[in-house]
């Protein structure tokens, strides 16, 4: 199989130029995430994501712990978002996403840091955490993209998205990779503190599917264009799961690639507040139960996590 040009640069310079003036302009009175703060972030305040007129970034390296299809052999070139629209009462990044830690980068080093992944080897760019800068990110993509910028996009999030925003990066970004953190909109506002966190959340991964459709791989296996979902095992079934896989497979495809994960443990102020069922670690029972909800709801591409050994970026083989 050919491997399929990054669908960005099917876009003229003056187009990807014009949605990233667009989405700058949403910055002025923030609604580019479904809490709609309203924020003047381009007059340097704050919106509720902490963030104002530049982006923040943690950190960005190849990433060798991602799914399959991202990781590869040369690894996923994540770049790691400070801060988040998303308030996670048990977050295993909060160090980032809620106190911030990171450096304000301009959109030349954000570019930069685009190039500099692709020339290590890595298979993709991966934003995590991109929902609080689209604008930054549609920016810096921009100017990359006339410097050379060739491999996939990977929008990396929470899964707390608008379709405004989505809207803007309509023919940006190759693959995404939503969280479907919850089925009960009650859970959502209780431990992640957003309001009808299900009913955004589906209407923003029909939307992804409908830009990208199912997840395809190249005959390496590495994801080229499409949706993969990230569904997280919440002690007590809070996560909701075969109500989730319902979703997938009734209303955007059976052939969803699904990464269901069961590293939960608690974090954050898990690890310091009783918060009933999450102050403990998910059981290996509640994991083998989710996977049977999803196989009977329907559902059959699974994330397998296969031993994958990496290679020398200096060879670039």
């Amino acid at each position: 199989m050919q491997q399929r040009i990054s669908s960005y640069l099917l876009l003229e310079d003056s187009e990807l130029e014009q949605r990233a003036e667009a989405a700058v302009e949403h910055l002025a009175r923030c609604d580019l995430c479904p809490r709609e703060c309203r924020a003047e972030r381009l007059d340097g305040k704050m919106g509720s994501c902490k963030t104002s007129r530049q982006a923040r970034v943690s950190s960005f390296f190849p990433h060798h712990g991602e799914e399959d299809p991202l990781r590869g052999t040369r690894g996923s070139g994540t770049i790691f978002f400070s801060n988040c629209n998303l308030r996670c009462q048990y977050c295993q990044n909060h160090e980032i996403s809620q106190e911030g830690q990171g450096q304000i980068v301009s959109t030349v080093e954000l570019a930069t840091m685009m190039l500099h992944l692709q020339n290590m080897g890595c298979h993709n760019i991966n934003f995590v955490s991109p929902t609080h800068v689209v604008a930054q990110i549609i920016e810096a993509v921009a100017l990359a993209a006339q410097k050379g910028l060739h491999i996939p996009l990977v929008y990396n999030t929470g899964g707390y998205d608008a379709i405004g925003a989505l809207s803007l990066l309509d023919g940006i970004i190759d693959i995404y990779m939503p969280d479907m953190k919850y089925a009960d909109a009650a859970v959502g506002l209780k431990y992640s503190q957003v309001k009808d966190y299900p009913q955004h959340n589906r209407t923003a991964v029909k939307e992804m599917f409908r830009q990208v459709g199912d997840l395809v791989l190249d005959e390496r296996g590495i994801a080229q264009r499409g949706l993969l979902v990230r569904h997280l095992v919440l002690p007590g079934g809070l996560a909701g799961t075969a109500e989730i896989a319902r979703f997938l497979v009734e209303e955007v495809s059976r052939n969803t690639y699904i990464n269901i994960m069961g590293q939960y443990r608690p974090e954050y102020r898990a690890r310091t507040t009783d918060i009933g069922p999450l102050s403990r670690s998910v059981t290996a029972n509640e994991i083998a139960q989710a996977y049977v909800a999803a196989r009977k709801a329907g559902l059959q591409r699974f994330d397998e996590r296969r031993r994958i050994f990496t290679i020398d970026l200096q060879a670039g083989q």
